[in-house]
């Protein structure tokens, strides 16, 4: 095998020329801002056939939770949920309080999508334990669901003391620059070509597509070196937590984050314990993508409720840090438990579809 020092000349990019990089990340920042206001302008014209569908399934806060957990399963990306959520929110179509449960049922979704990955190639036999298939998966998704699930309590219950009058902030007036007014004129343009249904669908495709784009120009950054660089470091929980949340925020990418360090874990070279404070950043870290969605669209509000979510989420966290010897024992029995007892793993499963199906069906 080759030392992966002959594949780059330059820093961590395999890619010799950090010029062609720099273009491919610029253009895919371009097409994801241009998905987002496309996205704002298809929700805007479709408002009235939208009011009609969300008024029969959105009647309540908690079917609007249901609803953004369930659409996660079905796009398999909370991200792509989030966004839709704000979109709604920005049209009018929810209301404070439910953007805000959506959002979180984004990232409850997208905790949970890994959990029947591994179910399925466990099932399809692809691998030959349950205990392989489910290992960080069901990490993930209980480590995901003991933070989001106390945030979204403390979130809803300081919702009356978000402001939800319909202005701008100085800070957001002063990011309105000329290439969002452009992409505005273009996705105007292509809505009046094309149709509002037709656009919506577009713009879904676009962020897929820039997600995608993102993470292949993260392939071409060399993991080994990183994983040197930072694995020693994982041994302090503070500062996993911290490269957790820096990392994922920065390439709003999960699966490049966790893509550096799952390798590791898999083969035994770093522990559970170590592990888990990353996770714990990187499923914080994860909303800066929404973040950047509710500052794309310019909506005060959405920031507001987002940036609540990520300080909730941060506080709890740092919580479970200062009290990580029981947490970890606790994460660690319950991991155990489901993976041992087809019971309980079975009702696992099962609660992650009845529950927000349930949200949904009875209000």
């Amino acid at each position: 095998m080759e030392d992966i020092s002959r594949e780059t000349s330059t820093g961590w990019l395999r890619d010799d020329s950090s010029l062609v990089v720099a273009v491919q990340v610029v253009a895919t920042v371009v097409l994801f801002l241009f998905a987002i206001r496309l996205l704002g302008s298809a929700t805007d014209a479709l408002t009235p056939s939208l009011r009609g569908i969300l008024s029969r399934i959105i009647v309540d806060d908690g079917s609007a939770l249901g609803l953004s957990w369930i659409a996660s399963y079905v796009l398999a990306n909370g991200s792509i949920v989030a966004a839709l959520s704000l979109s709604l929110f920005n049209s009018g179509l929810v209301l404070p309080s439910q953007l805000f449960l959506m959002i979180v049922g984004s990232r409850l979704g997208g905790g949970a999508v890994v959990v029947f990955i591994g179910a399925f190639d466990y099932l399809n036999e692809e691998v030959e334990s349950l205990r392989e298939s489910m290992s960080l998966g069901l990490l993930t998704f209980l480590l995901t669901h003991s933070i989001y699930l106390p945030a979204m309590v403390l979130g809803y219950a300081a919702m009356p003391a978000i402001r939800t009058e319909k202005r701008r902030s100085q800070a957001l007036s002063d990011l309105e620059v000329s290439l969002p007014d452009v992409l505005s004129i273009v996705t105007d343009g292509l809505i009046d070509v094309v149709g509002g249904g037709v656009a919506f669908l577009l713009a879904i495709g676009c962020i897929l597509l820039s997600l995608q784009l993102f993470d292949r120009i993260l392939d071409g950054i060399d993991k080994q070196r990183l994983r040197r660089r930072y694995v020693s470091r994982l041994q302090d929980k503070w500062v996993s937590f911290g490269l957790g949340l820096v990392v994922t925020g920065v390439t709003t990418s999960v699966a490049f984050s966790l893509g550096v360090i799952v390798p590791l874990y898999n083969r035994g070279h770093i522990k559970r314990s170590e592990i888990m404070p990353f996770v714990l950043g990187a499923n914080i870290g994860t909303l800066i993508d929404t973040l950047v969605v509710a500052v794309a669209l310019n909506t005060f509000v959405g920031i507001r409720i987002v940036l609540v979510l990520v300080a909730i989420g941060s506080g709890m966290s740092v919580v479970v840090l200062a009290f990580y010897a029981p947490y970890g024992r606790l994460i660690d029995r319950a991991q155990n438990r489901i993976i041992d007892n087809t019971g309980y793993f079975v009702g696992v499963l099962l609660s992650l579809l009845l529950v927000p199906l349930l949200l949904i069906v009875f209000p």
